[in-house]
């Protein structure tokens, strides 16, 4: 893991000349989590200006905050080297996962492509074997290409009549091409893992794959201040097995990864930047196998702002903000073993995510229940914290 946890390897295209934070945890008495810069000259400690990720976030000028001075932890290249799961020293700083107190928040559905899939899966009901059949079945019944739908449109409307006319509605295409995004939390606040952790499926699943993602770091008054990649892991059988198996689906241990770092946004990095991006994937198997894929945010079906102001508002707040994933475009279907079984994960599958202006976050896939468990939440944090004089 070590060999894909270099400054080049992490660091976006420009390096560190954007504004980049993120959090580490830094031995000590007590050790605990503290939120970093990451900069030419290394890895600053921020803690002395804003103890939590959630604070420097939510502050008037998390810019500001960002550029203080702080005791130097290390060189990048160090504390990038001992985050490695399977070669960690804790004598010495690693990094975490770039949040801490925000809600982990999630959208899907927000892709053509990936929307086609997902009403594949659940016609298949969660069987693999079945999708390929299908597959060819939907898309003559829907057409192959629904980026050109506006969702809530009057278009939508009349497509929508016409499928529930024909019987082909799906709870994915309302959420797709109706009025109202799919929104949902992904998973508990504080458990989420960063860069060269292990990333973890269920190992009662036999049908899963990643998904690539930006992710949108938002404030407490609905403002995006910054972003960071996510891999918001996906079990197709189970989510085919029924939409109320989401929780499952979604929610399990070590099935969230972020990072490597938030790019706050600044002059020279804006949502402009966001919309213009493609994030791409490689997965990489201990069995030789290799899967490559990009996921355009170009051709998103929602604009970010439009999921955040769905996240957000009079209905729905977050006082210490939250994060957001914006959904995907990428659904592998190629085959890894059987013909017509298509993509899943096998353990070992190492994943990268990246894209020029957020630099790669690099996994290896485990099980959820052999991956270190998750033992620091919230309660821990602030007894640490205080612990530590920082609150």
């Amino acid at each position: 893991m070590r060999e894909h946890l270099t400054a080049e390897a992490v660091l976006p295209a420009d390096g560190t000349a954007g504004t980049l934070v993120g959090r580490a945890w830094v031995p000590g008495s007590p050790p605990g989590p503290s939120v970093v810069a990451i900069r030419d000259e290394g890895v600053i400690d921020l803690s002395g200006v804003a103890a939590t990720m959630a604070d420097l976030v939510a502050a008037p000028d998390p810019l500001a905050l960002a550029r203080a001075e702080g005791p130097r932890l290390g060189a990048l290249e160090e504390i990038l080297a001992n985050s490695a799961h399977d070669a960690r020293d804790p004598a010495l700083p690693w990094f975490l996962a770039p949040v801490d107190l925000q809600v982990l928040k999630a959208s899907g559905v927000t892709f053509a492509t990936s929307l086609l899939e997902r009403v594949i899966e659940e016609n298949a009901r969660g069987d693999a074997s079945k999708a390929e059949s299908i597959r060819s079945t939907i898309t003559e019944v829907l057409g192959s290409d629904l980026s050109q739908i506006e969702p809530g449109s009057e278009a939508a409307r009349r497509l929508k009549a016409h499928l529930v006319e024909q019987g082909a509605w799906s709870q994915y295409l309302e959420v797709g091409i109706g009025p109202d995004a799919e929104v949902f939390t992904k998973a508990p606040v504080l458990s989420a893992v960063g860069p060269g952790a292990e990333i973890g499926i269920r190992s009662d699943s036999t049908w899963n794959n990643p998904e690539p993602e930006l992710v949108a770091v938002v404030d407490p008054q609905g403002r995006i201040r910054g972003a960071t990649l996510g891999n918001d892991v996906n079990l197709r059988d189970f989510e085919g097995r029924s939409a109320l198996l989401l929780g499952k689906t979604k929610d399990n241990n070590a099935s969230t990864a972020l990072g490597p770092f938030i790019r706050l946004l600044d002059e020279g990095f804006t949502l402009d930047h966001l919309r213009r991006t493609t994030i791409s994937l490689r997965v990489a198997g201990e069995d030789g196998f290799t899967l490559t894929g990009t996921s355009s945010m170009a051709e998103i079906s929602r604009d970010i702002t439009d999921l955040v102001g769905q996240t957000f508002g009079a209905n729905h707040q977050y006082p210490d903000g939250f994060i957001l994933f914006a959904g995907t475009m990428f659904a592998p279907i190629e085959d890894r073993d059987t013909p017509g079984q298509g993509f899943t994960h096998k353990l070992g599958d190492l994943v990268t995510i990246s894209c020029p202006e957020l630099g790669g976050l690099t996994n290896r896939v485990t099980t959820c229940d052999k991956a270190p468990p998750w033992t620091f939440g919230p309660g821990a944090l602030m007894k640490n914290l205080a612990a530590r004089g920082l609150l």
